[in-house]
């Protein structure tokens, strides 16, 4: 007998079926006390922000969509406590992670961080940037400017327009869960968590590991 992960899912959040405790679910990985469907919104829920000339995820090409080639990245803030935030980046083809130490939430610093890593990478590595709605990428047009690259935004509240980061995320959470203050951890250690992400197989990549799928490692700030 042969028991899928969709059954387990079902049996701990279905609590109508009485199955499985609901409070199981606090020892799966991402803990969550709900499940929502990948195309679950909450578009509605409070007021969207407004990104001048932000250009919408729905005005991606179909060529970023299907994941054919590397250096299209998706990418968010992790935020910690007393008000400590990373940047965190995923190359959409290879699941290629880095993860940045930030002075600040403000735009200035994102887009100082972006632009600091963005430069050491080869061209062919900098093609695109999906971001989540956030005043944090106020400063947009400055990465399209110097690089020539389309920055696109999500519809408010649509986490899963982002899917790959936001999974890569949750694998981040478990080295700096919740609540965790942000601000002892280096740049070196940082880039000892993103390695180990990207040491490890991924059956999306056929349990290839997603440094083997970079044919030139991009380089990681020291």
């Amino acid at each position: 007998m042969q028991v899928s992960h969709e059954t387990i899912y079902k049996s701990l959040y279905v609590r109508s079926k009485n199955i499985l405790d609901h409070s199981l679910s606090e020892h799966l990985r991402r803990k969550r006390p709900m499940r929502h469907s990948r195309f679950h919104s909450r578009k509605g829920h409070r007021g969207s922000i407004n990104i001048v000339n932000g250009v919408s995820i729905h005005e991606r090409s179909k060529h970023i969509d299907n994941r054919r080639s590397l250096g299209h990245w998706e990418g968010d803030l992790v935020s910690g406590s007393k008000n400590t935030h990373i940047a965190t980046l995923v190359d959409r083809k290879s699941r290629f992670t880095i993860i940045l130490k930030l002075a600040g939430k403000d735009a200035g610093s994102v887009n100082d961080a972006l632009l600091a890593i963005f430069r050491q990478m080869p061209l062919e590595y900098r093609k695109s940037l999906t971001w989540d709605r956030g005043m944090e990428l106020a400063k947009h047009s400055v990465l399209t400017k110097e690089f020539g690259m389309p920055v696109y935004f999500c519809d408010p509240q649509c986490p899963w327009q982002r899917g790959t980061n936001e999974n890569t995320n949750s694998l981040i959470r478990q080295y700096f869960p919740k609540k965790t203050d942000l601000s002892p951890h280096s740049q070196a250690r940082l880039n000892e968590v993103a390695t180990q992400l990207n040491e490890r197989p991924r059956k999306t990549l056929k349990f290839k590991t997603p440094s083997h799928m970079i044919e030139k490692r991009v380089a990681l700030l020291a």
